[in-house]
């Protein structure tokens, strides 16, 4: 897989549209002494109805009639005509439904916001396959998975609904992501800007391209999290690399560590031993990534803080090389096997599978080109150069295509947003993506927020008990920003009958 794989995975205290100046984001505090007014919700079933529209495999040639089945989920329980809204989550890379299941945050606001939640399923993923079984058989099938045309997908749903919904043509609609979904949030509302009022993007890297933001941000982040997380943690994983080659080496290395690792797959070779570095390696982004204040089941059966729980085996760095890997087991366990039901360690899979691997994996080697490097003294990791060549060979060889990474700033505008206007982005203090995300007001009404002890996108998470203030201050801007957003919809409305 390589370092490739590790792209797999994946507010100032303004007026809305008070004339003042521009300011850093908010940091929202980390602790208060008052509540806010979101309480952890007792656990429901979601109830929602599973849709499908037929969309064009290419909207923007004139050659190909060939459409596919895009599946999309609606909930209108709480759904008003009479000045409601409609919640528009624009799907990413994996199936809808287990992002419908992990974005409790629409389900916890609905009633409030008198809402219609539609989740639609991103091309290629899921369901939504526009060649059926054969979607991945071929590059020239892959030809229409693109950033773009998805964009395009939304946009006629979102006009589908409004002209077969009675009471939803005349509704203002938000779009709302996390991660890569989040991306796509924030170019849907720059690209169609008539069909939603705004966007909240949450954790959306979209500064992670060419050199807009240094390619070593995002494993200094991952660093910072583990240094944070308990005493030598950060410093023990940094030499943990070394002590795994030297035990390679030996005679019967590869065996022993496999046997210590409880691997699944036994390691056979040296080019193994790399491979498990890199497995290993994301395993601790995937850690910083969900480190969530409880337990939970987003890429895996977690406990709470799961990196603090991970850094306690990792409390002494200077120790023999076998208890070091031992101690990595102890680590590795608790990401891998939280819930005592794995009886080896699967090399081949860091994350549910749920998410879709194989095009993110096509997307990563066109258009979403995310660099990431690494230096193994300002951060835990092996040093790792950003080599586009080489990149860009690997990709040739797995897909036939050659990675176009100055694209995306191209389409989107890069740093050069400001034209722009209605754009929530938060992000998590402990996210590594955060590094190539907006954390700083752009304009009074793309606006940012950074919520301390946040992970990735926990804002979008169902509300719970063990919240942080932090991101309970956050979700109530945000819903303060999108009743806005709302309210002046329906004041133009009004004006223009």
């Amino acid at each position: 897989m390589g370092r490739r794989s590790l792209l797999l995975l994946l507010l100032a205290f303004l007026t809305p549209g008070a004339s003042s100046p521009v300011s850093p984001s908010l940091r929202a505090p980390s602790s208060l002494p008052w509540s806010t007014s979101f309480k952890s919700r007792p656990t429901i079933t979601l109830k929602y109805s599973i849709r499908y529209i037929q969309q064009k495999v290419d909207h923007f040639g004139f050659n190909i009639d060939r459409t596919f089945k895009q599946r999309y989920l609606i909930a209108d329980n709480y759904w008003k005509e009479d000045g409601g809204s409609i919640l528009f989550y624009t799907g990413n890379e994996g199936d809808i439904i287990w992002f419908c299941n992990n974005t409790g945050f629409m389900w916890d606001i609905a009633e409030e916001m008198k809402a219609m939640l539609v989740f639609a399923e991103h091309r290629y993923y899921g369901e939504s396959l526009p060649f059926g079984a054969d979607s991945f058989s071929d590059s020239k099938h892959l030809n229409f998975l693109t950033t773009e045309q998805a964009l395009a997908d939304f946009a006629k749903l979102i006009k589908y609904l409004k002209r077969t919904i009675p009471g939803a043509r005349n509704q203002p609609v938000i779009a709302l992501g996390g991660s890569y979904g989040g991306m796509l949030a924030a170019w849907f509302r720059m690209k169609y800007p008539h069909l939603v009022v705004g966007a909240l993007a949450s954790s959306a890297p979209i500064w992670q391209f060419n050199d807009l933001v240094p390619c070593d941000t995002f494993m200094k982040i991952v660093t910072t999290d583990f240094g944070r997380s308990g005493p030598n943690c950060s410093e023990s994983i940094r030499r943990s690399w070394d002590a795994i080659s030297r035990l390679a080496k030996k005679g019967s290395g590869l065996r022993w560590l496999s046997e210590a690792l409880h691997l699944c797959t036994p390691l056979t070779k040296w080019q193994d031993v790399q491979h498990l570095k890199d497995w290993i390696s994301e395993t601790w982004v995937n850690l910083a990534m969900v480190d969530y204040p409880y337990e939970s089941n987003f890429l895996q059966p977690l406990p709470a803080w799961p990196v603090k729980v991970v850094c306690q085996y990792f409390k002494y760095y200077n120790v023999p090389d076998t208890l070091m890997l031992q101690n990595i087991f102890q680590a590795l366990n608790v990401y891998y096997n939280y819930s005592g039901q794995a009886k080896c360690l699967n090399v081949s899979e860091t994350a549910t599978s749920s998410l879709g691997v194989l095009g993110w994996s096509y997307q990563a080697c066109t258009e979403m080109v995310m660099p990431t490097c690494s230096d193994g003294v300002d951060d835990m990791f092996e040093p790792h150069s950003w080599n586009m060549k080489e990149y860009s060979d690997d990709c040739f060889k797995q897909w036939g295509v050659r990675p176009r990474p100055s694209w995306i700033p191209t389409m989107y505008g890069g740093k050069n947003i400001s034209s722009h206007t209605n754009i929530i982005f938060s992000n998590g203090e402990l996210d590594p993506w955060s590094g190539g995300g907006v954390t700083k007001n752009i304009t009074d009404t793309l606006l940012a927020i950074v919520i301390p002890n946040g992970a990735h996108h926990l804002d979008l998470r169902a509300s719970n008990a063990l919240d942080p203030v932090s991101v309970q201050l956050t979700r109530a801007l945000e819903v303060k920003y999108m009743k806005q957003w709302i309210s002046d919809f329906y004041v133009r409305l009004r004006k223009m009958n």
